[in-house]
């Protein structure tokens, strides 16, 4: 049966009970052409572990836009980044609304089966997803909608069209249900106005308007479901849920005997140490007499929980931390920037017990990363990459090394969101910065921001602004809250909210808030953006100190030109069958990249000079296109500039020098300082396999004028020295 809603500006097309019938519960929907289907299946027996065994899977099938995948294999094999991140959205707002105790192995699966170019996937997937939990069997009771905000021309706008949010200068995306949000993920976009680059960022009060904005959205679109669906939802499930194993007498007994244990045990400097300590306490607690008929793992639990009151009630009511900090006290910082002496720049940004080696490398266009997104045609390039690896070592774990997970793509996402707005619209460059973190303990990502920002100034990119990120926490305890600015890895999992603010001085560029305990009233989340707006600042004002100390490694860093020439005079720097351009690249070791539609040139290499060289040698070939164009044949010739241009007969002979040798032939330097090419067709009358079994750099040699247009001379040999 279909049912039809119009809601946050677009119509959602509904399936429910066609397909997929042996699933706990499923949803087809259509939004225009894009139609998702989504299912949630689940096991019958409980994991023995207390924890919530629940898998998200989003997947794209390339028929959805008319594609056969690409590659050897041609079908649908791991998931591409932006199906790993969406799947990692729907998780994040869908495990909050699980009951307590639930331990059921579940799936959820969302099918992209057809796709529209205009309709945002992510929105209509999370939307999709939600329908089908909440139709199933599983005691889910809330409806979540997820929306996409944008501004476009000053307006705040819900669920724009994709080609309508490539105009905006915000991407906000928010899900929650009708009373309560869940998860929030901004970047600011950046633009190009009369040809000044603007990061747009977002201040603080904008960030509330626009977040309060898609509240109301989320809200009215998630009750409106909830009253279309719940005619229909399956009955629920007679469930066993894991009972809470917290022993309130056990739990007495220790906030009776061990409190100052505790206490004394978490104000330990040392991540490492805090939980050393703690293990002793365990111990401790296991020794005495009254721990005789007790069960290990319980005692741990209600020690477990009894910490986590503590930790609560230190910072609400004590309004102080465990490693002694108070709410607004960022942890001390330390920076050293190019240590790495053949990295093209590199940053050790440490905060505390957090630290991340970042380290940025510099390329061409044919370096970088090709992409395919399914609403598009034609594949995408992405010329600047973030790459950021977690190993086990960070936080004293022998874990293996494995390929990046949903986390890692999830962090190295966020840390790109955050710094691409400050990249230089049109650089020559590609870039791919990495962060090795090599010390975790609390907000990686946001020390991935603040070290990538110091790299890429190390590597000798212009990046319009640095840009800092901060982790904050909010803890709500008996009616009462306090904010904390840049959380360690014991409030972050003891907390109730935990959010990442990235940004200049100016505003935000990236956000990523993730709820635990619900809804959270306004003016809470808009004294926490102005909380973190002052530990940004304070992070800011040390990164510019050490951004002035930077010195960066020239020598190392290939090196760039970009220029334009008419467009019309691309196939003479060709050449036939690109014989012109390929001479060109050996000559100076250069890469060049053509654009044929406007004329522009980009050239690197690892040589100034040889850079230089042979963009003076692509202008001269453009100014002397063409016979005749600016060239007198009547007495030696002269470019529109009036340089002198030799000339020479054809069928003169001439002396020279080698000047360099490549694989095809030489560079013969002649009089009048021009550059001769000699083929190694015209080494010798038989076969040559090598031009330097012929001659070599250095060589004296005599050769034969067979012709010359301007600049470009070849020539054939008729003796060596």
């Amino acid at each position: 049966m279909e049912y039809t809603i119009e809601i946050n500006n677009q119509e959602e097309v509904y399936d429910v009970g066609s397909v997929a019938k042996h699933a706990a519960g499923a949803a087809l929907l259509r939004v225009k052409n894009t139609v998702v289907l989504a299912t949630v299946a689940r096991d019958d027996t409980p994991v023995e572990e207390d924890f919530l065994p629940l898998t998200v899977n989003y997947v794209e099938k390339s028929y959805a836009s008319g594609k056969i995948p690409g590659g050897y294999v041609k079908r649908e094999t791991k998931p591409g980044d932006f199906e790993t991140l969406t799947s990692r959205i729907i998780d994040r707002s869908l495990r909050p609304l699980f009951p307590k105790g639930y331990a059921y192995p579940t799936q959820i699966v969302v099918f992209v089966l057809s796709c529209d170019p205009e309709v945002d996937l992510q929105v209509a997937a999370l939307n999709a997803a939600s329908a089908a939990l909440y139709l199933s069997d599983i005691p889910v009771n809330k409806c979540v909608s997820g929306v996409r905000i944008a501004k476009i021309n000053g307006e705040l706008v819900v669920n724009p069209a994709n080609s309508a949010l490539k105009n905006s200068t915000l991407d906000l995306y928010v899900a929650g249900t009708k009373d309560e949000l869940l998860m929030i993920e901004m970047r600011a976009i950046s633009s190009l106005k009369d040809d000044e680059q603007f990061t747009n960022e977002m201040n603080e009060e904008e960030m509330v308007e626009a977040i309060n904005f898609a509240s109301e959205k989320i809200s009215d679109a998630s009750e409106l479901y909830e009253q279309v669906f719940a005619p229909i939802k399956k009955e629920d499930a007679k469930l066993e849920y894991k009972a809470s194993v917290l022993n309130e007498d056990i739990y007495q007994h220790i906030k009776e005997n061990y409190k100052s244990h505790v206490y004394s045990a978490l104000t330990q400097m040392a991540k490492s140490e805090r939980a050393l300590e703690l293990k002793k306490v365990l111990e401790l607690i296991m020794q005495s007499d009254a721990a005789k008929e007790w069960d290990k793992s319980v005692v741990k639990n209600a020690l477990e929980t009894f910490k986590h009151n503590v930790v609560r009630e230190m910072i609400v009511k004590g309004r102080t931390r465990a490693d002694g900090r108070g709410l607004k006290e960022v942890r001390p910082i330390s920076i050293v920037t190019n240590i790495l002496p053949n990295a093209h720049g590199s940053c050790l940004f440490s905060r505390g017990q957090t630290q991340a080696l970042a380290i940025a490398t510099l390329g061409s266009d044919q370096d970088a990363q090709t992409y395919d997104l399914l609403t598009e045609k034609a594949p995408n390039t992405d010329k600047f990459m973030v790459n950021y690896n977690f190993p086990g070592f960070s936080v004293g774990e022998a874990s293996p090394l494995r390929s990046p997970g949903r986390r890692e793509l999830g962090h190295g996402n966020l840390a790109r969101r955050a710094l691409e707005p400050t990249i230089i619209k049109n650089s020559p460059y590609t870039i791919r910065l990495v962060s090795e973190i090599l010390e975790s303990n609390g907000s990686s990502s946001m020390a991935t921001v603040c070290g990538g920002s110091l790299a890429l100034r190390a590597a000798g990119v212009e990046s319009k602004k640095l840009v800092a990120g901060v982790a904050m926490g909010l803890v709500f305890e008996d009616g009462d809250y306090a904010i904390l600015t840049d959380i360690m890895g014991l409030e972050d999992h003891d907390g109730d909210m935990d959010f990442k603010v990235a940004g200049t001085k100016e505003g935000i560029t990236a956000l990523q808030m993730d709820i635990k305990l619900g809804g959270i009233a306004p003016e809470i989340l808009k004294e926490a953006l102005y909380q973190a707006k002052e530990g940004r600042e304070h992070i800011l004002g040390i990164m510019e100190e050490a951004n002035k100390k930077i010195v960066v490694n020239e020598e190392i860093l290939p090196k760039f030109e970009l220029f334009s020439v008419d467009a019309s005079k691309m196939v003479d720097i060709i050449g036939q069958g690109g014989k012109i351009i390929k001479e060109i690249i050996e000559k100076y070791s250069v890469s060049i990249d053509l654009n044929r539609d406007n004329g522009e040139v980009k050239l690197s290499g690892i040589n100034r000079k040889q850079v230089d060289a042979a963009k003076e040698h692509i202008l001269g070939i453009v100014k002397n296109a063409g016979v005749g164009r600016g060239f007198d044949r009547r007495g030696g010739g002269h470019d529109r500039d009036h340089k002198k241009i030799v000339e020479f007969e054809k069928g003169a002979v001439i002396e020279g020098t080698v000047k360099r040798v490549a694989d095809f032939g030489a560079f013969i330097g002649l009089p009048g300082d021009i550059d001769g090419l000699l083929h190694i067709s015209k080494l010798a009358e038989g076969r040559v396999d090598k031009v330097t079994d012929i001659i070599n750099v250095g060589d004296k040699v005599k050769v034969k004028v067979l012709f010359q247009k301007g600049p470009k001379i070849e020539l054939a040999l008729e003796s060596k020295e």
